[in-house]
């Protein structure tokens, strides 16, 4: 085992011992387990799972960083929702509005420009708090 923590500007999410964390990094999902090699690392948006024995626990990260080192991770996120923090239904408004962003449909008119950049993030952030709040229900 290995010391994780989890932290937003408001708070401190977590703070236990995990066998093995895996997050979104900005370059795709990696893996930690005890005694991995030291790392520091930018993430991107996607479902952090950290593990202790059987139990999974999931969380919804927004950019921030990771660091490794001693046996010990520290992820500093942007922002991050548990299963417990999720509304479902306005994280399924959220999805519909950036799509129809990336497919050119403004709900503001045909006069507003599309940041693709923003409403791409905006898309990835609300696929992962549906993915969690998804199977938290189920």
């Amino acid at each position: 085992m290995f010391s994780f923590e989890l932290a937003t500007p408001v708070r401190l999410m977590v703070s236990t011992e995990a066998d093995e964390v895996v997050a979104p990094g900005s370059e795709g999902y990696f893996g930690v387990l005890p005694g991995h090699a030291p790392l520091l690392t930018t993430l991107g948006s996607g479902i952090l799972k950290y593990r202790r024995g059987a139990v999974e626990k999931r969380v919804a990260v927004i950019g921030g960083f990771a660091e490794v080192a001693n046996d010990r991770m520290i992820v500093l996120a942007e922002s991050a929702e548990g299963e417990e923090d999720i509304d479902r239904d306005r994280a399924d408004r959220a999805r519909q509005r950036a799509e129809q962003r990336l497919a050119g449909r403004s709900p503001r008119g045909p006069e507003e420009a599309i940041d693709y950049s923003r409403a791409l993030a905006a898309l990835q952030r609300a696929q992962a708090r549906l993915q969690i709040a998804t199977t938290a229900r189920s």
